[in-house]
């Protein structure tokens, strides 16, 4: 990754995981959508494990890019939940 990228790290936890993968699916295919309408970056996967899915994005502007993302991510009802802005050194914690 560059030195021009910047990181949003979504992380919703739920005991029991009672979200499914089509679920988690359907929402990534929502933030590709409004990442690339809002040409703030790109979506870059995912990892689920244990009750905890982790979806990262990276752009140029890490709060751009959570702005595009941010109404699909309120939306999704698995709680709780948070986005981590990383931008050069420094994070911000959003909760969601």
């Amino acid at each position: 990754m560059g030195s021009s990228h910047q990181t949003v790290i979504v992380t919703f936890n739920q005991p029991g995981a009672s979200f499914g993968q089509d679920a988690v699916a359907a929402l990534e295919d929502r933030l590709v959508g409004a990442i690339e309408a809002a040409q703030a970056g790109e979506f870059d996967g995912n990892l689920i494990d244990c009750g905890e899915v982790r979806l990262f994005a990276f752009g140029p502007d890490a709060s751009d890019l959570f702005a595009a993302m941010e109404p699909h991510l309120r939306a999704f009802p698995a709680r709780p939940a948070h986005a981590t802005l990383r931008i050069g050194n420094t994070e911000q914690r959003v909760e969601l």
